[in-house]
């Protein structure tokens, strides 16, 4: 916004401070600096981006702030197309839908190789299932050429020592911490696949830099990801140990079988999640 010329204030917390807009991160969380805003100005625009735990958590654990947050807002930003059905059917006209943007990613010239590299990038916490790809690879035969590639921050230091384990009991798995964006682009760059294994997901911005990055893609059937790929993407499974996997587990070719299904239906993709495409759906 700044870039557009207006001057911006960013606040964890609103403190009263005129302002000709508010733009909200969060209905739950920010629910006390939303009904603040609207009381000190009631006719001044308030826009409420939607986070997915506020869609899949919060509306149904904690409904009175989070559905007050939805009636103050004079639109609701939402990352995927599905998340209109979980807003109660007074708010829906409030919605607009804004894919979260990723800068096209140069594929790199791969040297030769053993390894088949697949990435797993998202922070370890319960809601992420972090360890549902590398106890996939487990069941891999011997003559497979997978490593899971996991980058992300430890939510807890239990969390941490379970990576540490893991990475100790299961070769095929390497854990690298919280790195920085450039770091995760760079794997996407070389990676084979990624698989987002998220119980919940509002949109994750992952995935539109691996579609950006034309990165085959496995993930939960979850609405977040059936917003974005849409409901007969080829790449999701359920639980454990994708089917899928079985065609890439020990290929001499370079790109699995049954990747190709899934670049086919993500090629046109990219145009959603360009940086020119951030235009809300919806009306204005």
């Amino acid at each position: 916004m700044r870039e557009l010329g207006h001057r911006v204030h960013t606040a964890s917390r609103y403190n009263g401070a005129a302002a000709d807009l508010m733009i909200a991160i969060h209905a739950w969380r920010s629910s006390a600096s939303i009904r603040k805003f609207r009381e000190l100005y009631p006719d001044r625009p308030l826009i409420v981006a939607l986070s997915g735990t506020d869609v899949y958590d919060y509306i149904d654990r904690d409904p009175t702030p989070t559905l007050r947050s939805l009636a103050c807002a004079d639109r609701l930003v939402a990352l995927q197309e599905l998340v209109r059905r979980r807003v109660p059917a007074r708010f829906r006209a409030k919605v607009r839908v804004v894919h979260q943007s990723a800068a096209p990613l140069r594929r790199v010239r791969r040297r030769p190789t053993r390894r088949f590299d697949v990435a797993v990038i998202g922070h370890l916490r319960e809601v992420k299932d972090p360890f549902r790809a590398a106890k996939a690879a487990r069941r891999l035969p011997a003559s497979s050429r997978i490593r899971i590639v996991h980058l992300g921050a430890a939510e807890t230091p239990r969390w941490a020592a379970t990576a540490k384990a893991e990475m100790a009991a299961n070769p095929r798995y390497v854990w690298r911490g919280d790195r920085p964006r450039p770091e995760v682009r760079r794997l996407l760059a070389r990676a084979r696949a990624m698989v987002l294994s998220s119980l919940s997901e509002g949109g994750a911005n992952v995935m539109s830099e691996a579609v950006a990055a034309r990165v085959p893609v496995l993930s939960t059937r979850i609405d977040g990801s059936i917003g974005l790929l849409g409901r007969d993407y080829p790449g999701y499974f359920r639980s454990v140990i994708p089917k899928r996997w079985r065609g890439c587990s020990t290929g001499s070719r370079p790109t699995p079988r049954s990747s190709s299904a899934c670049n086919a239906r993500s090629r046109g993709a990219p145009i959603c999640f360009g940086p020119r495409a951030r235009r809300p759906r919806g009306k204005s």
